[in-house]
């Protein structure tokens, strides 16, 4: 962190300085933060709120950490169980590990390496995993730590591991090899034994074909010192560990895909390639006992039944009062090529197939006793899909599944945007999940859910936490985010405000969205007033109220038209200022047209004035939670659809929505129901546009926009779906490869357009895009003039996957050369800028204002800031009859890139919320005049009521944030946050009852800056921008809480303050709790002389160094971990990581000392007892002769 400190020096000394007005850059390093802060406009401005705000926040309260993981582990390839402690693992493609045990117990872990996971093992009540990844390493991972940590590796050099297996309470690993070897691991000092088994060893000589890989490794259950081994082709071998031998080897013509014993080590199941289960005796090895494919057609002549697909696993568990349990995955004929994945219980005569949404990786039976050779009496089976886990409860015979209790199902549909609150009303979570537990599905089983281990306490955090995900089939979820949980508490349909598509009509009315037509693209929420709004992907937007009262209703609609004219104008008029619609003469009305200015007529068959989908008509249902009120959706304007939104705002207090794209902006009174403004974003600026802009030919306008679709499916622009954007940066800005022109969205600065060897910001280009132009449209795209540049468009980091990092210069150039020049010739001469952000706040409007009046806050993507006046009805019982009245003021204030986000100070510096109304039950049975009349809170609480002669206005762009003073609108501040990149999130925050604005970067950067006068207090290079998803979902919340997607599948939050990393360890959950292993059962005398081997199995003896050697150096390599450090390593080397490291060890010393003296206890009763027995049985035997007895 010293280096913020030295740049704070310099930015103080940029600030004193009298010519430090220009940002710097910070060159091909971070790029981010390179630029200065420095006062502008008046000395005598500057200095008056400098002097009156003490800002609280310095470096030292801000830290970049990751909290928690949440959702299902995306591409899963292994799973483990500890059935003493009740945990479970999960290895995934990616080399992560997540464990879980009960719920708020939750770790992710990843190797360094990346490699798949291959095999997990648990030590079974050691808080210990050892994890086998693709790379051919092992690991050993401490689980008696929150935050578990690598206690050794073992890199294998010229063997690949195919399979591993742990005996129980043994520190002996066996690891057989690709090569057919078995190689023998010390768990402890994570040090090859010289015992090997060689594959040549263990086949018979008289084989000459190499058995293939080895697929499975066990020990017998009645024998420990005997060990079978299953190979690829078919051969299994018994091998006696103490005689160095085979015992017996058995041969069988289809490949083995997985071994089961029998609890009395007699007996063995394998599975294999053609759909069959083969049972073997060990009497008699020299054909399987029993061979039955229990899913193939038995044949009319007597012939074998017809082989099926490959049984990929079994698992053999005995009960003592039932039959034994044979379970499978696989094996289903080869015939019903539809049919779904499916898991096989077999339980006596009765075979039960369960069906599975997802292919299965790994599934696991779970048994009360760790002891192999006892009855298993299995009680569930957990499944691990694809993309889900299920565990199913064996006690039933109609097989339930238990009710999940893990945030797994996130990725239901794909999550395409996020909202998070912090701190929000306390009263809410309860609130959503009443009206989301009426939706609880039935038909679970009534038992505990077993994976219960661990232990998890609420912490030091109490504050309420809410997440808001939205998704491509138009679904909305609400979640419970407290105390580093996630829970779900509601789930919204949008999509259920619309007609279902035909599929009859088919292009008829979906052919601007390719799929997903309902797809969440943004969401407004107001926690206060519970007003929540979604705009889609079609182009619509739905307003919600909050009620617990279910109502049947009609849903009330608005169509709007919205369309840039400033094609079909051959000559410019900017002095001509446009007329308003006036709002008196829209009456409130179910579809209210609002017309814009200079509409073209349509020509022939032209679609015109169609929205993309259908509102219900008749009147609809809606159950307690969020109920539609409005509905409004942009339509087709001559032939052209419409774009999709870029911006949202909602202000319950004023009753507004307002809502932008790349055509311009509307606002529309949801309380009247009627459209008060929709115009183009030129048509704003009236007079005062300061770029003089070059309209261009109607025709070509009309021939681009036939060629190119803005509406399409959500796969175009999420990778995650089934479309994937490409990869390469390169290919993309090379225009022979494909000259694809893609929507700009939301907070995304997205292309460079290279024109004349300028460079421009994106969002002000067009945002038609979707499909690919013809061979004619190509050619005409690359004819240029002579010495003209080629016009390129390049895909934002945002919009796509990058190929990072870029090396040649001309790539460089094209990718991350994003400054945009302030003079005009830079700017393209395409007309369409699109409305990036909006705010609706108390503010002062013009300059000459004494008090503040209602306004909305209007940014574009060519960073104009615009003020809008609103002008409402001034009493409440007018607000229903009079019209609100809307216009500019006037002024604009002007930032370099697009627009991001706007803030409001008061003349304290302290954050200014937006009015809201209190929110009250709009179908309340109560109906008296107190409980209609709407409360508004104009000011938030946590400011003076007093809102003092001037406010502090924060806006943040793409590339600087700006600090304005109202009403004087001087800019008292300035920061270039970045020249060589763009901000994609940029919010303004509460921190330990301060404010900042934290940013996030394109390059990864996560910033935060001082407010109101924009010092760097923290800039980290933490998480460079891969793909589209993590832009698109990233988002900053109040408290030091941040979140983005970290997969299609899973959540990742974080904090960037220093409190809630010191305070994270308490909040973490523990995966290991001393519990005491259950013991053997005790064997019967006659059994433990018939029943198997006599003699004690010393492994140590065996394959220690003294009698087994050492192995080849050069066939592994050891790799010491950071072990227990790792949960430290933030305080290492202070005070602090010595405390930790010396508490870590007593809690490992008390856990040990707690054992012993249970042990001791433990012994000491026996002893008491046998000494009570012995001395009953020598009273009553002592005046017995011999002969009596």
């Amino acid at each position: 962190m010293k280096k913020f400190n030295f740049r704070k020096v310099l930015d103080g000394l940029t600030a004193s300085s009298p010519g430090g007005s220009s940002g710097g850059s910070s060159g091909g390093g971070s790029g981010a933060g390179g630029g200065s802060m420095h006062p502008g406009g008046t000395a005598g401005a500057a200095g008056t709120p400098r002097d009156e705000i003490q800002e609280t926040l310095t470096s030292d309260y801000f830290q970049i950490c990751k909290t928690v993981r949440h959702g299902f582990p995306y591409l899963p390839t292994a799973l483990a169980f500890d059935p003493v402690q009740k945990i479970l693992a999960i290895g995934t493609r990616t080399g992560a590990i997540r464990i879980l045990g009960r719920p708020g117990v939750d770790c992710y872990c990843q190797h360094e390496s990346g490699a798949a996971v291959l095999q997990l093992q648990f030590l079974i009540n050691e808080g210990a995993l050892v994890s086998a990844s693709a790379d051919d390493a092992l690991h050993l991972w401490n689980l008696r730590q929150k935050r578990p940590a690598i206690l050794h590796s073992l890199k294998f050099n010229r063997e690949r591991i195919t399979y591993c297996h742990l005996p129980f309470q043994s520190k002996w690993l066996y690891v057989g090899t690709e090569r057919g070897n078995t190689h023998i691991v010390n768990i402890e000092s994570f040090i090859l034994s010289g015992y090997v088994i060689m594959w040549n060893k263990a086949i018979e000589l008289s084989t000459k074909t190499h058995p293939g890989p080895v697929v499975h490794l066990s020990d017998s259950p009645r024998d420990e010192g005997k060990l079978l081994i299953g190979y690829e082709n078919g051969t299994i071998v018994f091998w006696d560990l103490r005689s160095k031998r085979a015992d017996l080897r058995a041969y069988y013509d289809e490949a083995i895909h997985s071994v089961a014993w029998h609890h009395e080590g007699k007996q063995f199941m394998c599975s294999h390639s053609d759909g069959s289960l083969t049972l073997w005796n060990l009497k008699s090895p020299n054909r399987p006992f029993q061979t039955t494919i229990p899913h193939g057609k038995i044949q009319r002549d007597g012939k074998k039944p017809e082989s099926c697909k490959p049984i990929l696993k079994v698992e053999y568990k005995t009960c003592k009062n039932s039959e034994p349990f044979v379970i499978f995955s696989g094996g289903l004929s080869y015939d019903k090529a539809c049919r779904r994945p499916s898991l096989t219980i077999m339980h006596g005569k009765a075979i039960t197939v369960l069906e599975m949404d997802h292919p299965i990786v790994d599934f696991l039976t779970l048994c009360e006793t760790p002891y192999p050779n006892e009855f298993q009496e299995p009680y569930a089976v957990v499944v691990l899909l694809e993309k889900d886990l299920i565990v199913v409860d064996l006690t039933q015979s109609n097989f339930p599944i238990f009710e999940n209790p893990y945030p797994i199902d996130i990725h239901e549909s794909p999550v395409t945007c996020t909202q998070y609150f912090a701190d929000c009303p306390p009263d809410l979570i309860p609130v959503l999940y009443s009206v989301g537990a009426k939706h609880k599905k039935q038909g679970y089983s009534n038992k505990e859910w077993p994976v219960s281990g661990g232990a998890w306490n609420l912490g030091a955090q109490t504050y309420p936490e809410i997440i808001i995900t939205g998704h491509a089939d138009g679904s909305v979820k609400f979640w419970d985010a407290s105390a580093i949980t996630l829970q779900m508490l509601y789930k919204l349909k949008t999509s259920k405000v619309f007609e279902k598509q035909k599929v009859g009509e088919g292009k008829a009315t979906a052919e601007i969205v390719e799929e997903d037509p309902f797809a969440v693209q943004m969401m407004y929420w107001c926690p206060e007033s519970r007003i929540f709004c979604v705009a889609g992907v079609s182009a619509y937007v739905v307003v919600y109220r909050f009620s617990k009262h279910e109502v049947n209703t009609e849903i009330a609609s608005l169509e709007v038209r919205l369309q840039s004219e400033v094609e079909d104008i051959i000559t410019p008029e900017p002095e001509i200022i446009p007329s308003f619609p006036d709002a008196s003469s829209q009456l409130p009305s179910s579809k209210s047209l609002s017309g814009s200015t200079n509409t073209v007529t349509c020509e022939g068959t032209m679609k015109d004035s169609i929205p993309c989908l259908s509102v219900k008509t008749r009147p609809v249902r809606m159950p307690p939670g969020y109920q539609a009120e409005l509905v409004i959706q942009l339509v087709w304007v001559d032939g052209e659809p419409p774009q999709q939104i870029t911006s949202l705002a909602v202000n319950s207090a004023y009753g507004l929505v307002a809502f932008g794209n790349c055509n311009g902006l509307a606002v529309v009174d949801f309380m009247q129901k009627t459209v008060l403004l929709s115009m183009g974003t030129l048509d704003l600026y009236g007079s005062s546009d300061p770029y003089q802009r070059q309209p261009r030919s109607p025709r070509k306008s009309r021939q681009f926009a036939a060629d190119n679709f803005c509406m399409r499916g959500l796969s175009n622009f999420y990778p995650d779906l089934t479309k994937r954007i490409r990869t390469s940066y390169q290919s993309l800005t090379e225009l022979s490869d494909s000259p694809v022109s893609l929507e700009l969205e939301r907070c995304k600065s997205p292309t460079s357009d290279h024109v004349n060897g300028h460079c421009t910001s994106p969002t002000s280009q067009s945002c038609s895009s979707g499909k690919r132009l013809s061979s004619a449209d190509v050619s005409k795209a690359n004819r240029r003039g002579p010495g003209r540049p080629p016009f390129r468009k390049a895909q934002s980091a945002a919009c796509m996957e990058i190929s990072l990092p870029v090396t040649t210069e001309e790539n460089r150039e094209n990718s991350f050369s994003r400054s945009r020049s302030s003079s005009v010739s830079s700017i393209d001469r395409d007309s369409k800028e699109s409305i990036t952000a909006l705010y609706f706040m108390e503010s002062f409007a013009r300059k000459n204002d004494s008090a503040v009046s209602s306004c909305l806050w209007v940014g574009t993507g060519l960073g104009m800031v615009l003020i809008l006046s609103l002008n409402l009805p001034a009493t409440d019982d007018l607000r229903l009859s009079e019209p609100v009245m809307v216009s500019p003021s006037g002024k604009i204030l002007t930032l370099k890139g697009a627009v991001l986000t706007f803030a409001c100070l008061d003349c304290m510096g302290t954050l200014t919320h937006p009015p809201y109304e209190v929110w009250r039950d709009p179908h309340s049975a109560d109906d008296g005049e107190k409980t209609r009349r709407r409360k508004l809170v104009m000011h938030s609480p946590s400011s003076s009521q007093d809102m003092g002669d001037h406010q502090f206005a924060v806006i943040c762009s793409e590339k600087q944030a700006k600090v304005f003073s109202l009403p004087s609108q001087t800019c008292l501040y300035v920061h270039n946050i970045t020249e060589t990149s763009f901000l994609l999130r940029a919010d303004v925050v509460t921190l330990c009852n301060s404010v900042c604005l934290a940013c996030f970067c394109a390059n990864g950067h996560i910033m935060t800056l001082s407010l109101p006068s924009l010092r760097p207090l923290l800039d980290v290079n933490y998480l460079p921008v891969t793909d589209m998803r993590i832009a698109r979902t990233f988002c900053f919340t109040n408290e030091g809480q941040a979140l983005y997607l970290s997969s299609p599948t899973e959540i990742q939050r974080l904090t960037y303050s220093q409190e809630m990393c010191d305070n994270l360890q308490d909040m973490l959950g523990d995966l290991f709790t001393p519990v005491e292993t259950p013991e053997a059962q005790t064997r019967g005398f006659l059994k433990g002389l018939f029943g198997g081997s006599g003699q004690a199995f010393d492994r140590e003896e065996l394959f220690g160094e003294a009698t087994a050697g050492k192995a080849s150096r050069s066939l592994a390599q050891h790799i010491p971990g950071s072990g227990g450090i790792e949960g430290v390593r933030g305080a290492a080397g202070g005070v602090i990581g010595d405390l930790t490291r010396a508490r870590i060890a007593l809690d490992e010393r008390g856990q040990k000392l707690g054992e012993l003296d249970e042990r001791t206890a433990s012994m000491m009763a026996s002893a008491e007892a046998f000494s009570k027995h012995a001395h009953e049985v020598m009273l009553k035997y002592k005046d017995k002769k011999w002969y009596q007895f």
